[in-house]
């Protein structure tokens, strides 16, 4: 069986935490079914400058037209985007990056599905893409292209043809598959296959370890709190820094790049908190468990998330979290040893974290509820999916 995955969600080797979650899922389904065969279609915004004063774009210029990633062939083709006012073209200039990209990986690749990610703009063009080559797809909803995008009725009349067309469509968490259904596709054509965690690669600490950990940092504080994700307000790292005053036994270690890092230092030293808040930067996933090692807690204060792939890694690393209660948070946060759902203001993530530290647990109860939610589950679910449309697909040949 050969999966094309196609995803503008995909790691490169300029940045290679980007659209980690989707290279993880069919890293660990090609482990587990050895008889799929894989390549990816990742395509990158096209831009000629690699200089940093370009920000963010900069990053996509030397990003290689191909490249091998743990095994998997990737093809990076490039599509144009007009920033803040290209929402709506975007998809026609996706879609011919990816066909022309689908043409030649077919080459020498018989497809027998295309296994898409993110439904605005990607499963817009992919689905164009499949209609014009014949091909199957499937697509998976992975939060904003869900729970946001289609309150835009321009983008959700775009999308009801991918709802229509697709093969099969999946969720990451059954939050997004209720507000589809809510959009009027039928229950049957979704199901819901969450991420798992990689419990190899995040491995936790003891008590006694987390300490010795944590004091290694030479913190001014007694805790340790972690906070992960882009550094945009969407994240809700300011409402974490807003909560240190009611605090003052907390030191705050936020891990991420981003647009408002200027921003959120300036805001620690406005509330004299800057000595109680670090800076970590982008982390690997090596380096970002041996801080959730030595982490008493860690924090997403989200505005919007689908399935949330961060509070997973801290709680296999061993430390519980304190979550917004918003879309599939409460799914992946369901008992006292995973962590405690909180509003989004700094005062009720205060208080959250006061509950966590005041509590006793033991970090090992906190692992041990990491992992129900190992990729065993999800990837059966994904292959026979994947197998019913191969056998469809094989049969019209």
């Amino acid at each position: 069986m050969n999966i094309l995955t196609v995803s503008t969600l995909y790691p490169n080797s300029n940045d290679p935490k980007h659209g980690i979650f989707v290279h993880t899922r069919l890293k660990h389904l090609l482990s587990r079914y050895p008889d799929i065969s894989a390549k990816v279609i990742a395509p990158v915004p096209w831009f000629p400058f690699s200089n940093k004063v370009f920000g963010e774009y900069s990053k996509y210029a030397n990003v290689p037209q191909k490249e091998v990633i743990d095994g998997i062939e990737v093809y990076h083709p490039r599509y144009i985007v007009v920033p803040k006012v290209g929402m709506y073209i975007t998809p026609y200039f996706l879609q011919l990056a990816i066909k022309k990209a689908v043409k030649q990986v077919q080459k020498t690749f018989a497809v027998d599905v295309i296994d898409g990610h993110y439904f605005f703009p990607d499963g817009i063009a992919i689905e164009r893409t499949a209609k014009a080559l014949g091909l199957p797809f499937t697509c998976t909803a992975r939060g904003t292209d869900i729970n946001l995008i289609p309150s835009y009725p321009k983008a959700r009349r775009m999308l009801n043809s991918v709802f229509q067309n697709a093969a099969h469509m999946m969720s990451v968490c059954q939050a997004l598959k209720d507000e589809m259904k809510q959009l009027g596709v039928p229950d049957e054509r979704v199901s819901v296959m969450r991420n798992g965690v990689d419990l190899e690669l995040f491995t936790p600490s003891s008590n006694e370890e987390q300490i010795a950990l944590k004091n290694t940092r030479k913190l001014e504080t007694q805790h340790l709190v972690m906070s992960v994700g882009w550094l945009i307000e969407r994240k809700g790292h300011h409402l974490i820094i807003e909560a240190l005053p009611m605090l003052p036994d907390v030191t705050l270690a936020i891990a991420g790049s981003g647009p408002d890092l200027e921003k959120l230092r300036k805001q620690a030293e406005e509330l004299n908190v800057a000595n109680r808040v670090l800076f970590l930067g982008a982390l690997s996933q090596p380096e970002l468990n041996k801080w959730f090692q030595a982490a008493d807690v860690s924090v997403l204060a989200s505005s919007r998330e689908g399935w949330a792939n961060v509070l997973l890694e801290s709680m296999a690393s061993g430390t519980p979290v304190v979550a917004t209660r918003v879309w599939g948070t409460p799914e992946v946060v369901q008992t006292p040893s995973a962590g405690v759902l909180v509003e989004r203001n700094p005062e009720d993530i205060a208080r959250g974290l006061k509950e966590i530290l005041e509590t006793e647990k033991t970090r090992s109860e906190t692992r041990r509820y990491a992992e129900k939610f190992s990729w065993d589950e999800t990837c059966k679910g994904l292959y026979d999916i994947f197998s019913s449309i191969a056998g469809s697909t094989e049969r019209k040949r």
